[in-house]
């Protein structure tokens, strides 16, 4: 009887660990770290520090920054609010975060991954086409024309995107599993590095002529 109720109390042990351990951001929330021997000269790992807990309040856990409409006024017609760790710092060690997306007509969410975060994206006004493309080899390209009340789900670290194919504007709110999931976009990343990558680099892998991949660096510098 002793042998059996330790056995159950390991495994509810086991089980409480596991559920804990996934409400934590389980990857390091920064793109690099780069081991060091001073410590003035280091930079906390994995979130903020926290807060002394007799000094939160409800306001910690509050934010308002997604309820007004960004700006869409630009080239791809579309703008990213965030509630990451960055704007709302009651999310720190939730492994949880948001964004709001708003598109002008035609305007497109372009092609980009997040590091470090699968994604639930749901339409709240207009008519959306979103994709995403799976690793390689196969590349397999999942896509689907999402309405009002909609939801598509993208798997962590895939290429994806959202494109309004409405004559009206649209609105769409989005969950990631990770209070920093990170975002790489990929014309930006790719034509727009600081410093620039040699442009014969670029030629030979898109198969371009290099005096096209010199007008695009010149585009996203």
């Amino acid at each position: 009887m002793k042998k059996g109720v330790s056995f159950l109390v390991a495994v509810a042990f086991m089980a409480l660990a596991s559920f804990l351990t996934s409400a934590f951001d389980p990857s390091p929330l920064q793109d690099i770290c780069v081991g060091i021997n001073d410590p003035k000269n280091a930079v906390f790992v994995n979130g903020k520090f926290c807060k002394d807990p007799n000094l939160t309040v409800a306001d910690d856990f509050f934010y308002q920054g997604l309820k007004n409409p960004g700006d869409t006024q630009n080239l791809v017609g579309s703008n990213v609010t965030f509630a990451t760790i960055e704007q709302f710092p009651g999310l720190n060690t939730l492994g949880i975060s948001m964004v709001r997306i708003d598109y002008a007509p035609y305007g497109v969410n372009t092609p980009h991954i997040h590091p470090r975060a699968a994604e639930i994206f749901t339409v709240l006004e207009g008519t959306l086409f979103a994709g995403f493309v799976t690793s390689n080899p196969e590349h397999r390209f999942f896509s689907k024309v999402l309405n009002k009340g909609d939801v598509f789900a993208f798997p962590v670290g895939l290429l994806h995107f959202q494109y309004n194919i409405g004559h009206t504007n649209a609105v769409a709110i989005a969950a990631l599993s990770s209070q920093a999931p990170g975002v790489i976009t990929i014309a930006n990343t790719t034509f727009g590095s600081n410093p620039p990558i040699n442009p014969d680099i670029l030629a030979k892998s898109f198969q371009l002529d290099k005096k096209v991949v010199q007008y695009l660096q010149a585009r996203f510098q």
